[in-house]
């Protein structure tokens, strides 16, 4: 397993950002932003980058101050650290972008407003400064699966259907995947976690190539 790194990184029109990242050992595939969770970047964001760097993706987090998170600071985040990305030689074609939780709305946010070569959100907590999911599904602009839990409740899973529905009118490549029984982390269902990591990887593999 690959390690982590934390950098502070400085552009030169004065923006800066913080930033953890781990790196591939062999060939370099692309690079992947991932948008962490509420809890900010804990062990388990650190041990997903490493997971994703031993696939050969370039994987890096910027770190955020999700308490009071805004949509424009969500995009202007990921273009430093899209920008870092191209900067350690990823081309523009092999960028993506993934998140979970609280990170999977905003996954969707970016999908939404940046052309990126693919995007992953797995689950979806829903933030006050941040549009509704079924809101912008139908406008993202870059190929996109979400995957989601709905806990069991009927309610939950009637949503995920509209936002299936919401999805299938965007004009690039979707993918909404409902996990029955589920909930929006997946971390007490293991079959389901380790399909949507196979998913999360195959849709990488398909589109940033």
């Amino acid at each position: 397993m690959t390690s982590t790194s934390t950098v502070d990184y400085q552009r030169t029109d004065g923006r800066a950002l913080r930033l953890t990242f781990s790196e591939p050992e062999g060939a370099l595939r692309g690079g992947l932003v991932v948008l962490h969770e509420a809890d900010g970047v804990t062990d388990g964001v650190k041990l997903l980058l490493a997971s994703l760097a031993t696939e050969g993706w370039l994987t890096v987090t910027p770190h955020l101050e999700n308490a009071r998170l805004t949509q424009q600071d969500l995009l202007d985040a990921t273009d430093i650290t899209l920008a870092w990305l191209v900067e350690r030689g990823v081309q523009a074609d092999l960028l993506g972008v993934m998140g979970f939780d609280l990170g999977g709305t905003a996954a969707l946010v970016v999908a939404s407003h940046r052309k990126l070569g693919a995007a992953v959100s797995v689950g979806g907590q829903q933030a006050v400064e941040l549009p509704a999911l079924v809101e912008i599904a139908g406008r993202v602009t870059s190929p996109w699966l979400g995957m989601y839990g709905d806990a069991g409740d009927e309610a939950g899973g009637a949503e995920v259907e509209r936002l299936r529905d919401a999805a299938a009118s965007a004009k690039v490549a979707t993918n909404v995947v409902h996990y029955p029984g589920a909930n929006h982390r997946f971390d007490a269902d293991p079959g389901a976690a380790a399909e949507a990591w196979q998913r999360t990887l195959n849709w990488f593999d398909a589109h940033l190539r």
